[in-house]
This record gives C-alpha cells, structure tokens and sequence, in this order.
C-alpha cells in the first residue's frame, strides 16, 4: 500500500515545533515569513466563508497563535471588514513576531477597534469570531479569565474559526484542558493534528482546513495517518476476469452458534457483498436449517451431527481438512459463544492455522483466554476487537483514546499482527508500527451488528487485496459509505479535509 501523502500526516505538538525550528534554523525560511504565509492563507479561507462588511471579532493570547490572528486581521481590514482586537491578557510580554504584527495592524486606516475583556462580553454586535488565544504548547488547565472566555465564546452562538486549533484542546491527546473553544472551523497550519480525531477534539475542532507551509519534505514527521478514501486506491478484483467462482481464493467463515445465527449470517452476506467469488460458511450441522433459509449465495459446509449448535473439539479435524481444500482465507468469531469446548477448539485452530485470518468477537475472546498468543509464523493475523475486548487482551486499563492509539500500535508491531480497533475512532495498528485514524464519525457503527458486517468486509477485502492493511482501510472507507445508505445517517457523511 502506497504511503500516504504528507496532508493526511497526523503530528503532535512536538513534532510541529521541530518541523517549524528546522524550517527556520536549518532551511533559512524565518518565523515571521511562516506566520504571514499562514495567516494570508487562513485569511483566504475566512474571505470565502463569510458575507461583504461581516465584522470579526479576533479573541487574542500572547503568543505566535495572537500573532496568527492579527494577520488575518490586517488582511480583512484590508478588504474592508471592520475589526475588533481583543487581547484576553492585555499586550505586555507579546511574542516578538506578534509584537511586530501588531505594530503593522495600527498602520492602516481601516475600521480597526481594539477593547479590554470584560465578564458578560457582548458579543452581539459581531459577526464571527476568530480565536488565537492558545496554540499548539498547552499542556495545562486553562485558566482565568481565558477559562471565562472560551465558555461565553462557546455560549454566543457565532461563527468561530479557530487558528491552529481550538484554544483549550491539548494537540497530541484531543482532552479539553478543563474548557476549549467549540469551533465551527479550525484552520491548522502545517500538519493535522492527531488531538483532532482524539477525545474531546472530534467535537471541539468542527470541520479542519489545512493550510500547508513550506516545510521541506525531509523535515515532515508524523505520529499516524488519517483514513481517507481521497488518497486510498487499491487493486480491485475484475469479476470479468474471473474463470470461476474459485479463482482468487475462498473466504472461510466459522460462526454462528444457538441463539447467536444472527452474526454469522451478517458476516457472510457482507463478505459476499465485497464481491469475492465464494463464501463458504462452515457450521455445526444442527444450525444448518437456519443457513439454508436465510443465505441462499452463501456455500454451507455442515460439521458434526444433527444435535451439534456449538463448536467444539470434535469438529476440529473435519474443519482442518475443509480449510485445505482450497485456498483462502479465514473470518472466524461471529456469533461462536464461549462455551468451553468452543473455547479450546478456537485456541487450537488458530494455533495450527498457516494463512489470512481474521479474528473477530467470541474468537478473541477465546484468544484472551490462552495464557499466550501461539500465532503461527506463516499466518497472517487481523484481530477486530471492540474498546472491551481490546482491554482484555491486552490485559491493561485503556484510559482514552490517545492510550489506545499508543497501546494498539505498539502491539500489533511488538506481536506482529494487525489490529482494527473499533471505537471512536476506530484505529489500525500495523505490523511496521503505522497507525491510521479514522476522520469520520464511527459513533454510527456502536450498534448491534455493525461489528459483524465490518468483520466480513475486511474478510472479503482482505482476500481479494491480500494486505491487511489496505483490507481494513478498504473495510472502514466501504463500511461507512454504506452505513450512511442504509441508515439514512446524513450527519455522518465522510468528513472532507480542505486543503489551502
């Protein structure tokens, strides 16, 4: 899968501020020329969002963020926008390049007001905000007056655009910092952030434009990727070109057990919906009736006898001489149960399966059971596990979803498996350390079934791609766009990334 490019690079505070010091110091390009870049850009964002004479109010801090703000300022007095400047702390102690900004905002003949914060602001009089209180170096509480702030800039109802990103939010982890700004745009500078999709930061950071700056490529970092179907591409199968049904291989599924058919009949009809040649179900026979009633394009391969609704032991062999039959790959989980023969039988298929396996629901349960993961050096393993699940495998508490991002990705390399872990959002973790993100909201997906039918998407894309990666990617992208269809969910259309 080809890497992807540098726009949907997520960075934290620390990897922004090397990339911004070594564009200065090393590439020569000096800080106040990055801020006016940025500023003019973020400027021409606004311009395009807003009506004629709109009045801004800009909300300052004392930092390079303040200095951001007043770029935009100088530039829409320029276009004849009348504008407020407030500075929260006053302007002692400005940083130098916003001391110098400032200096150049008073040269101009505009309609330029400046006022003192005051409780009960009233804010009525303006159009839209713009906030440059915080950048990227918070790493504590917000405190008085600027707590005062942001909650009665948050109650005013007005259009804010947000610089670098919203003033309370922490850059790597998305926690609000006891309060942040609820922006409607953050305008980012240079990179995205990870604390956008983290945490608190879906909410906080409203739809996120990305102004890129001329940092040399070589100095460009990243802590993960954003999952984006813009720059996602991979080799379709051509069904033309297929000779029959069983030329690219076989999806195996092994699921469903009493009570539990639900399951294995979603991951089987999503699996056939990725379009792969064939689906082969395999099931205890005394759960067969069900199957044939309900799955009509999916192959049924019956195990056991007539009394048999579980997996066990006893089926073991006859599944391992199916499995051989022809070449594939394996979904297994969906609606197994955990009785205890199913438990023992999971463990020991999985520790004598050579090939592409998906792990999903009671088999990683069962996996969480065993006093080690016995993967076999020739398999290839995706687990899909939901925040619980995840939480008993690995054995450790998972505070929030910058924990997870950490603790995901250092397994899957550690174990070298993959991991798809479901949540919000939903984060893979890769076999050479990556993590991608999902910039969309997956909140639509916490609802029985969906983990089944994502389970049978990445099975099926998995066997036609052959990269877990890419199979999961593919998964999540396809899984939504279909979601959204089905479920008639207009607010979780996939989130675009504006480019400026």
């Amino acid at each position: 899968m080809n890497i992807p490019p540098y726009p949907y690079h997520l960075c934290s505070a620390e990897q922004c501020r090397r990339m911004d010091e070594r564009t200065i110091n090393e590439f020569g390009i000096d800080s106040f020329t990055l801020m006016e870049i940025a500023g003019t850009k973020a400027a021409d964002f606004i311009l395009s969002e807003i009506e004629s004479d709109s009045h801004g109010l800009f909300i300052c801090g004392k930092g390079n963020n303040a200095g951001d703000a007043l770029v935009v300022a100088r530039i829409l007095s320029e276009k004849d926008h009348p504008v407020t400047i407030c500075f929260v702390g006053g302007t002692d102690s400005l940083s130098e390049d916003t001391s110098k900004n400032l200096e150049l905002l008073k040269k101009l003949k505009g309609n330029i007001n400046f006022v003192e914060w005051v409780s009960d602001f009233d804010f009525r009089e303006y159009d839209f905000m713009v906030d440059g209180m915080f950048g990227t170096g918070l790493n504590s509480d917000v405190r008085f007056p600027y707590d005062e702030v942001i909650n009665e800039l948050n109650q005013s109802k007005k259009t804010n655009f947000s610089l670098d990103l919203p003033s309370g939010l922490h850059t790597d982890t998305g926690r609000k910092m006891g309060s942040a700004v609820l922006a409607d745009f953050t305008i980012t500078f240079g990179a995205l952030k990870t604390g956008f999709y983290l945490n608190d930061g879906f909410d906080h950071s409203g739809e996120v434009v990305l102004c890129e700056l001329p940092f040399p490529n070589h100095f460009k970092e990243k802590s993960a990727y954003l999952t984006h179907e813009d720059w996602f591409t991979e080799s379709e199968i051509d069904q033309k070109q297929r000779e029959h049904k069983y030329d690219g291989g076989v999806l195996y599924i092994i699921a469903g057990s009493e009570g539990l058919t639900g399951a294995a009949v979603l991951a089987a009809q999503s699996a056939w919906g990725t379009g792969v040649g064939a689906v082969v179900l395999i099931t205890p026979k005394g759960l067969l009736n069900i199957y044939e009633k309900n799955l009509t394009q999916i192959i049924k391969r019956p195990v056991g006898t007539d009394n048999d609704i579980h997996f066990s032991m006893s089926h073991l062999e006859q599944i391992q001489s199916i499995l051989n039959e022809k070449p594939g790959s394996l979904l297994i989980g969906p609606g197994l149960g955990r009785d205890p023969e199913t438990i023992n039988f999971v463990q020991k298929l999985l520790s004598d399966f050579n090939g592409n396996v998906v792990i999903d629901a009671d088999a990683l349960f069962a996996l969480s059971e065993s006093d080690s993961w016995k993967k076999p050096d020739n398999a290839n393993w995706i687990l899909t596990p939901h925040p619980g699940e995840l939480k008993k495998l690995l054995g450790s508490d998972i505070q929030d979803g910058f924990d997870r991002l950490i603790q995901v990705s250092k397994t899957a390399k550690e174990e070298n498996i993959t991991i798809l872990s479901k949540g919000f959002p939903c984060i893979l973790g890769t076999t050479s350390g990556d993590a991608y993100l999902t910039g969309y909201d997956t909140r639509i997906f916490s609802r029985a079934g969906f983990g089944d039918i994502l389970a049978g998407k990445v099975s099926g894309h998995l066997l036609a791609l052959k990269e877990p990666d890419s199979a999961c990617i593919k998964a999540l992208i396809d899984g939504k766009q279909k979601a959204v269809f089905h479920f008639n969910n207009s607010n979780s259309e996939l989130e675009p990334i504006h480019l400026i």
